[in-house]
C-alpha cells in the first residue's frame, strides 16, 4: 500500500510541475499560472516580484474581486471574521483586497502552496447565490455540530509527510468509544474538490493516530452529489456524507 501511495504522490508532483507556466509581466512581476481551477474552470494565477530582499506573492485581488462582482459581499461582521480566520490558518494577509504572502527562496514552495490553498478556501467558503442560499454551508455545519452536542475543534492545521500544511475544518478528539475523527466540508462537491480532499488526507494520515478516521461533509442542498465524487473519496478511506443524510453519522461523531 505504501508503494501505491508514494506513486500517487510522485504523479501529483509531476502533474503540478508540468502544468505550471510562467510569464513576465510589466518587467518586474512574474505571472504564475497553476493547474488549479477556480469556479469558472479557469486556471488560478498568482503574481510574484522581489521587494526589499523578499518575494511578494499575491492574487492581485482576483478572489475577493470576483466574489464582489458575483454579488457575494464580505462586509458583514460574521463573514469578515470567517474570512480572517481562514486566511490566518494559511498565514495569508488581506491587503487592499489582495491575498498576499511574503516568501524567501527557502520557503517559497510552502508560501506559494499556502496562498493557493487560501484562494481556493476563500472562494469555496463564500461563493453562493444570495437568493438561493440562506447561509454559508460552513455555518450550517457548525450549527448542526453544536445542536447535536458534538464536541470539536475548528480549523486545525496538520503538517503532512510532504512538509506542507493542510487545514481541516473540524477535528473531533478521541473518546473511549471512538477514535479521532477529522471532518472536511466541501461546499461544491466535484472531481477537483474530491481529489484535493483526498490528497490532504493521504499526505496527513500517516502522521496521525493509526485509527484516525476522515469524513467529508458534502453540500447537496443545491445539486445532487455525483457517484463519482462519492467513490473517489471512499477509495482513499474518506467517508463521504451528503448533507441530507448527515443524521446517519450523528451518533458516531457525538460518541
Amino acid at each position: 500500500m505504501i508503494d501505491q501511495v508514494q506513486e500517487l504522490l510522485d504523479q501529483y508532483w509531476s502533474w503540478l510541475k508540468d502544468k505550471t507556466k510562467l510569464r513576465e509581466v510589466d518587467g518586474e512581476w512574474v505571472e504564475i499560472t497553476t493547474p488549479h481551477l477556480d469556479r469558472h474552470n479557469d486556471y488560478l494565477q498568482i503574481y510574484a516580484r522581489r521587494r526589499n530582499g523578499t518575494l511578494v506573492l499575491t492574487d492581485d485581488g482576483y478572489i475577493i474581486g470576483d466574489l464582489n462582482r458575483s454579488g457575494c459581499k464580505l462586509d458583514s461582521p460574521k463573514r469578515q471574521a470567517l474570512l480572517n480566520m481562514t486566511l490566518a490558518g494559511f498565514g495569508v494577509q488581506l491587503i487592499d483586497g489582495r491575498l498576499e504572502v511574503h516568501a524567501s527562496p527557502e520557503n517559497f514552495a510552502m508560501r506559494k502552496h499556502n496562498l493557493l490553498q487560501a484562494m481556493l478556501a476563500v472562494n469555496d467558503l463564500f461563493f453562493l447565490s444570495i437568493p438561493m442560499v440562506a447561509s454559508l454551508f460552513y455555518e450550517d455545519v457548525v450549527s448542526w455540530l453544536d445542536s447535536s452536542d458534538i464536541r470539536y475543534t475548528p480549523n486545525v492545521k496538520f503538517t503532512g509527510k510532504s512538509g506542507y500544511d493542510h487545514l481541516f475544518d473540524f477535528v473531533i478528539p478521541k473518546s473511549r468509544r471512538q477514535p479521532e475523527r477529522i471532518l472536511h466540508t466541501i461546499t461544491r462537491p466535484s472531481k477537483d474538490t474530491a481529489e484535493a480532499a483526498a490528497f490532504k488526507w493521504i499526505d496527513t494520515r500517516d502522521v496521525r493516530s493509526p485509527d484516525s478516521r476522515a469524513y467529508a461533509l458534502l453540500n447537496d442542498q443545491e445539486q445532487r452529489v455525483s457517484q463519482g465524487v462519492l467513490d473517489a473519496l471512499a477509495n482513499y478511506d474518506i467517508r463521504p456524507v451528503v448533507w441530507s443524510a448527515r443524521e446517519a453519522v450523528r451518533d458516531e461523531l457525538a460518541a
